[in-house]
């Protein structure tokens, strides 16, 4: 197991209410939207954050919606879970709660998974809740970006140009890439084709 050192984040996020956080594979995304939530919770309990510094509202939730694994049971799809489950979180959202989203609609092909992402991030939104949302789905990153909303934040993992990951997470828009090849390349020990 390689050793890595902690590797710290600076992010304005002021007056946002959707961060969307898009780029290289196993470059640090989910650990960082973890961090998020895990800051979240200990300032809102009163606890000192594990940051060099830290400000953020008060929530009125901190919800979450991962992906899971394959329903061994073979009850329904991953789809059907992923819109079962966000259909109970959207059950207890409050305006002003926090949702935190990893690959979430990546049980389906990209066009699709992002109309729902899309519309039920669209409509969360309205709804004053805040979002952090993780996602390789290119489709819906690349819409949203368009959008131009002033209250997004577009961060992207970071990659050098050896395809390094440095687990920053820079702002960005998202590229059509998450740089899968790269650790194809790493697993199989292959040289560029």
């Amino acid at each position: 197991m390689r050793e890595h050192r902690v590797v710290g984040n600076t992010v304005d996020a002021d007056e946002k209410n959707l961060i969307l956080i898009t780029g290289a594979n196993q470059g640090g995304k989910s650990v960082f939207l973890r961090s998020i939530g895990l800051a979240q919770v200990m300032l809102q309990s009163g606890m000192f954050v594990a940051a060099e510094s830290f400000a953020a509202e008060v929530c009125t939730g901190v919800f979450t919606h991962y992906r899971r694994e394959e329903d061994a049971t073979m009850r329904g799809g991953k789809l059907d879970e992923e819109l079962t489950r966000m259909s109970e979180i959207v059950d207890h959202l409050t305006p002003h709660a926090l949702l935190l989203c990893n690959e979430s609609f990546a049980a389906t092909n990209d066009r699709e998974g992002s109309e729902i992402a899309r519309q039920i991030v669209n409509a969360l939104l309205e709804r004053h809740i805040k979002i952090v949302f993780v996602t390789h789905l290119y489709d819906f990153a690349q819409g949203l970006s368009h959008q131009e909303r002033a209250d997004t934040l577009y961060l992207r993992a970071d990659r050098a140009t050896d395809g390094t990951r440095t687990f920053r997470l820079v702002e960005g828009r998202p590229l059509a890439t998450s740089y899968g090849e790269d650790v194809y390349r790493e697993v199989f020990s292959v040289g560029t084709v």
